[in-house]
């Protein structure tokens, strides 16, 4: 990798204009990053390198080193859709799991776990195995992850325990 260019910007989707120069396809694991190589669709590959660990998001862009934007794409992945006449109660199941989740109106999207799968058959859902680009809802303050306590401080940094007895 100390041989391939690198870049230290993102911008956020919203923030950039103009036609992507190239496409950067990752999971949601994958969107998840401190520094990383990357090999676009349609440019040289590259070193991503940033401050500190982001989470990008689908429409997110990436500044290439020469010049012109990478847009983040999700990338298909193995998914669970769960489907049942009580969604909303299943999605308070998933969340109070810290289980990452794409709510839409019929359905809710998850990673495959036999655990939570397991779990939510036993509360009436419906599954099916999909493998689709998964963009899960953003932590309590409308970015970052869900899961391993990252709650989004982006602002501090300190360890702190708590207990979901």
């Amino acid at each position: 990798m100390a041989d391939l260019p690198v870049t230290t910007h993102v911008h956020r989707a919203g923030s950039w204009t103009g036609p992507a120069a190239a496409r950067i396809a990752l999971t949601y694991e994958d969107r998840y990053f401190r520094r990383k190589r990357l090999d676009p669709e349609g440019a040289a590959p590259f070193v991503a390198a940033f401050d500190h660990t982001v989470s990008l998001n689908a429409g997110d862009a990436i500044e290439l080193p020469g010049g012109g934007w990478a847009e983040i794409a999700a990338a298909p992945e193995a998914l669970l859709a769960v489907t049942s006449k009580d969604l909303t109660r299943l999605a308070w199941h998933i969340g109070n799991r810290h289980t990452p989740c794409q709510i839409e109106a019929d359905r809710l999207l998850i990673q495959r776990d036999p655990v939570i799968g397991h779990m939510l058959e036993h509360l009436g859902a419906t599954l099916t195995e999909v493998t689709e680009p998964f963009t899960p809802e953003g932590g309590a303050y409308g970015t970052g992850r869900t899961h391993s306590h990252e709650h989004g401080h982006t602002a501090h940094s300190h360890d702190h325990a708590h207990s979901h007895d």
